[in-house]
Formats: C-alpha cells, sequence, structure tokens
C-alpha cells in the first residue's frame, strides 16, 4: 500500500526562493501602523490610500522576488525590468503620500532597499538623494516635523542592502570559481587519463601486432616457434588488460625495470639489436616513473615507426636516453605525437628536460634529463 504523503507544488520547488520572500516581506510590517491609522480614520480618501499601500507592498514584493532570481542567473533584461518596477513603486508611494499624508513616507525605506538591488555598483547615490528628497520634504512640508530623520532610516536601510548585496556577490564569485576550478579538475583528469591509455596501450599493441605478423610468418616454416608467439600474444594481451584495469582504478605506476625487459622484449620481437641498460635503480625514485614512461614510449615509436635495425636505451642517475639508427624523425614524432606530448607534460612536472630530434646522419634520439640534481637525491 503506497503511504506516501502528497507534497504542495509550492514545497516542491527551491525553498530557499520562499524563504528569500519571507524574509522580504515581513519588513512590511513596518506599513501596518500607516494602515491601521488610515482605517482608523475611515475615510474614502484613507480606504484609497490603504488600497494603494496592498498595492505598493505586491509589487514590492514581485519586484525583490524577480530581481533576486535575475541576480543568481545574471538574466539578460533585469536591468530594464527592475527600472520599470522602480517605477511603479515611486508612483505608487508618491500616490500613497498624496492620500494618507505623511504617514505614507514609511514606503521611502522600501524604495531605498529596491533602488539598491536595481542599479547595485550605483545604488548608494540613489539612496542618498532618496534620503535628502525625503528628509527635504519632512522639514519643510507644514505638520510634517514629527518626521524630521526619516532620511535616516532610509540611508539605514539602503546601505544595510547594499552591504548584503555585495556579500551576495562575492559568495556567488566564490561559488562560480570553485565551480570552474571543480571543471578544471575534471579536464586535468581526464586529459591524464586519456595520455596514460594512449601510453599503454599504444605500446602493448605495437608488441601485439608485431608479433602478431611474426607469428603468421613463421605458421609455414616453423610451427612450433609459431606456437610460442602465440602464447606471448596472449601473455602480452593479458598484461595489457591489467594494466588498463590499473588506470581506470586510479593506479598508475610503473615500474622502470619492468619497462627495460620490455623493452628489450619487444625490441628483439621486431627484429631490432637491442642494447640495453640494466642499471634501473641509478636513478632517484622521484625520476623512475618519468624513466620508465619514457622508455615505454620511446621504444614504441621506435618499433613502430623508425625502420630501424639497432637500438640503445640507455639509463643513467639522471637521465634516459633511446636512440635508433632508423630513418630520423617525422615532423609529427618531433612535435605534434600525444606519446611525445605527455612525455614533456611528465617531465615538465619534475623540473626535467625533454630532447628529441635527430641522431646523426640516422635515426632519432628521445632523451630526458632532470638538471641541478645530485645523483642519488630525492626531491620532494
Amino acid at each position: 500500500m503506497n503511504t506516501s504523503v502528497a507534497v504542495p507544488r509550492f514545497l516542491r520547488g527551491d525553498r530557499t526562493r520562499y524563504w528569500g520572500l519571507f524574509f522580504a516581506g515581513v519588513w512590511l510590517v513596518f506599513l501596518v501602523p500607516v494602515v491601521v491609522s488610515a482605517a482608523r480614520r475611515g475615510t474614502v480618501r484613507d480606504w484609497l490610500g490603504i488600497a494603494v499601500l496592498v498595492a505598493f507592498s505586491v509589487a514590492y514584493l514581485l519586484a525583490i522576488t524577480v530581481m533576486r532570481r535575475f541576480f543568481r542567473a545574471r538574466t539578460p533584461g533585469y536591468q530594464r525590468f527592475g527600472v520599470t518596477m522602480l517605477v511603479v513603486l515611486v508612483v505608487l508611494a508618491v500616490c500613497a503620500v498624496l492620500l494618507l499624508g505623511a504617514d505614507a513616507l514609511s514606503t521611502a525605506p522600501y524604495l531605498a532597499v529596491t533602488g539598491v538591488v536595481v542599479f547595485r555598483r550605483w545604488g548608494p547615490l540613489w539612496v542618498i538623494a532618496l534620503a535628502a528628497v525625503v528628509e527635504g520634504l519632512a522639514r519643510l512640508t507644514t505638520g510634517w516635523q514629527h518626521l524630521d530623520g526619516i532620511g535616516y532610516s532610509v540611508l539605514g536601510a539602503g546601505f544595510i542592502m547594499w552591504g548584503v548585496i555585495l556579500m551576495m556577490q562575492r559568495n556567488l564569485e566564490l561559488v562560480r570559481t570553485r565551480e570552474a576550478e571543480a571543471e578544471l579538475a575534471v579536464e586535468t583528469e581526464r586529459v591524464r587519463f586519456a595520455r596514460d591509455l594512449h601510453d599503454i596501450l599504444g605500446h602493448s599493441l605495437t608488441v601485439i601486432t608485431v608479433k602478431a605478423e611474426l607469428a603468421g610468418r613463421l605458421i609455414e616454416v616453423d610451427p612450433v616457434r609459431a606456437q610460442a608467439e602465440v602464447a606471448e600474444l596472449e601473455r602480452l594481451a593479458r598484461d595489457a588488460l591489467a594494466d588498463v584495469r590499473r588506470t581506470v582504478v586510479g593506479y598508475r605506476e610503473i615500474t622502470l625495470p619492468g619497462e627495460l625487459a620490455r623493452a628489450r622484449a619487444a625490441l628483439q620481437t621486431a627484429g631490432i639489436t637491442a642494447s640495453v641498460s640494466s642499471s634501473a635503480e641509478a636513478p632517484p625514485s622521484h625520476l623512475r616513473e618519468l624513466f620508465a614512461w619514457v622508455v615505454r614510449e620511446g621504444v614504441t615509436n621506435v618499433v613502430r615507426h623508425s625502420r630501424a635495425t639497432e637500438c640503445s636505451v640507455t639509463v643513467a642517475p639522471l637521465s634516459v636516453t633511446v636512440r635508433d639508427n632508423g630513418v630520423g624523425p617525422g615532423t609529427d614524432t618531433v612535435t605534434g605525437g600525444n606519446g611525445l606530448r605527455g612525455i614533456r607534460e611528465r617531465a615538465a612536472a619534475v623540473g626535467a628536460r625533454v630532447v628529441a630530434g635527430a641522431a646523426g646522419p640516422r635515426g632519432f634520439s628521445l632523451e630526458v634529463s632532470a638538471t641541478g640534481a645530485e645523483p642519488g637525491e630525492v626531491r620532494p
């Protein structure tokens, strides 16, 4: 049995909107004495004045509520609407003063508040001008001297509202800044994930492709070795799947010894004479992950693009170099590749330098070095 209770529609919306309406309307209580005094006199003029005050209250609530929504959303046209509503309120306030006399000057603080919401930056000028007019009327009009000082009420209400407006603007700017930072963090993580996925799959799929081609050539002439290559293909595919899974869950660490071993196997599979350094423990710990990515990306490019017969991978305490004797660099290899772009980003994060370009008369060299650090020094 469904025991849910129906909730009124006005309670299912943005409740802060109704709280704002409540706090804007609660100050209308200061018009109650004016209405009571006019009702006691009971003349036609007084009842007309009461009707004008009711219309003034409704227009005031409408103006504040709509302008508050415009204030948050920065909707175009809010200034035109606000000025229109302020003109309506001024006309109603003048009519109330003509009908009810000095008591209707109690509408002035509401005009000050509305003007601050409409004009914002220029709100203080509106408040000062309105206070001067009201104070002048109270001092110069016969029988209104008891309202001497009402200008201070206008100034107080207006400047308090101006302070609230400034606070709201700063809060909104803070919220928007946090939203922008959150969007930037998401975009940065998306780029990082795409870069890591490219590096991982680019290397693994390149080696798998080479081994598949080799197995295809050997299947007729050396079935036993072809079977071994197929088994190696299965292992590489499983390793690639595991790498992708680790990347998806945010585990990005790769090891330099593991990448050196993979580089040696990938180069040999591709028929490239490999000279791979075995000093994987020489670099400080803060450089090892970077050097591992350099080895992976460099060897992948050698196997995929270079048509080289020899390749050397040299790891020193503060540098790593991948060099081949192939056809040399293409424009895309040096400037536009996603892999090399990812290496530059990682190197910049630890203060390292990337040099990529032609190596002698033939070949390509990728070198990453960290200057200004002593061997074995671990930077924070």
